[in-house]
């Protein structure tokens, strides 16, 4: 398949072209970043700059690709003013989705956040109602980074009632690469006190690169949401345990699979996609949280 995709020089988007490439797809990457002028590297993808948030760029960009994955972003919400997270996110989705249902476009693959449903960067304190959280969870999101990926999701609705666009928008927990893991997850593993939004979900960037792939070979109809985490906890906490030690009552524990399971539930990716992560924070940090020697 021909797939553009856009966000392709950050951590996710060169994931993400290293598998679709593995796959045997031809990649057209897309970033903001000056390209280079020298001799393609053997199996490198096709580089083009460009803004998505312009329209022109976007109509120019998706013509003639068999499937469109939208990982760039404004990753979250505090290091730029409100206005400028929301319009380039929004703006971009909505520019590329308008192009894909024009040129007939047949697959979009959406990366939306896990932090849809309100309790990640909250102005007022808000957790979730219950762990798993699952794609049923009710959304309230509060901050611009979260509504706009609230509202790329409900674009992907409307298009898939207007066109025979079919659509899948990815929820990843938070990514991790072989480079930042200690110093993301190393406090969170040497210290069982230490808390996180996500209630310590996370996911190896090169798991969610797969489940990108298996999104854009999908042939589901309409427009699936899923979230993609790790089946663990970072540092292996007893799942159960740790929500009530810190948030008592206050969320609903469900049934958990595994004791050191994540906060987070990927039963529809593994039932619609086949997503079988197999990685690990285990396998980059020992029990204290530093980094494993290569």
């Amino acid at each position: 398949m021909r797939v553009l995709l856009t966000g392709a020089l950050g951590k996710v988007g060169r994931a993400t072209s290293e598998a679709l490439l593995a796959a045997g797809h031809k990649v057209t990457g897309v970033d903001v970043a000056r390209p280079t002028f020298d001799r393609p590297l053997p199996g490198q993808a096709r580089y083009q700059q460009a803004d998505v948030t312009d329209a022109g760029d976007a109509y120019a960009l998706v013509r003639g690709h068999d499937a469109v994955v939208h990982a760039a972003a404004i990753p979250e919400p505090t290091q730029n003013p409100p206005h400028t997270v929301f319009h380039n996110n929004l703006m971009s989705t909505f520019n590329l989705l308008e192009a894909a249902v024009r040129w007939g476009v047949p697959r979009f693959v959406n990366i939306s956040s896990e932090t849809v449903p309100g309790f990640f960067f909250p102005e007022r304190a808000d957790l979730p109602d219950y762990v798993p959280v699952d794609e049923e969870h009710p959304v309230r999101p509060q901050d611009p980074y979260a509504l706009s990926k609230s509202f790329g999701e409900q674009l992907m609705d409307a298009a898939v009632r207007r066109s025979d666009i079919r659509c899948i928008s990815i929820r990843p927990s938070w990514v991790q690469t072989p480079d930042n893991y200690e110093r993301n997850l190393g406090p969170l593993i040497r210290d069982p006190s230490e808390t996180t939004a996500g209630l310590w979900a996370y996911i190896d960037v090169e798991d969610l690169a797969d489940a990108i792939v298996l999104s854009v070979q999908s042939d589901l109809p309409g427009h699936e949401v899923f979230y993609i985490a790790s089946p663990d906890n970072a540092g292996g906490r007893d799942l159960a345990a740790a929500v009530r030690e810190h948030y008592g009552d206050n969320i609903e524990i469900r049934d958990l699979v595994r004791r050191d399971a994540s906060s987070i539930s990927c039963a529809k990716a593994e039932r619609l996609l086949g997503y079988r992560p197999s990685r690990s924070w285990r396998d980059h940090l020992d029990g204290n949280g530093r980094r494993r020697p290569p």
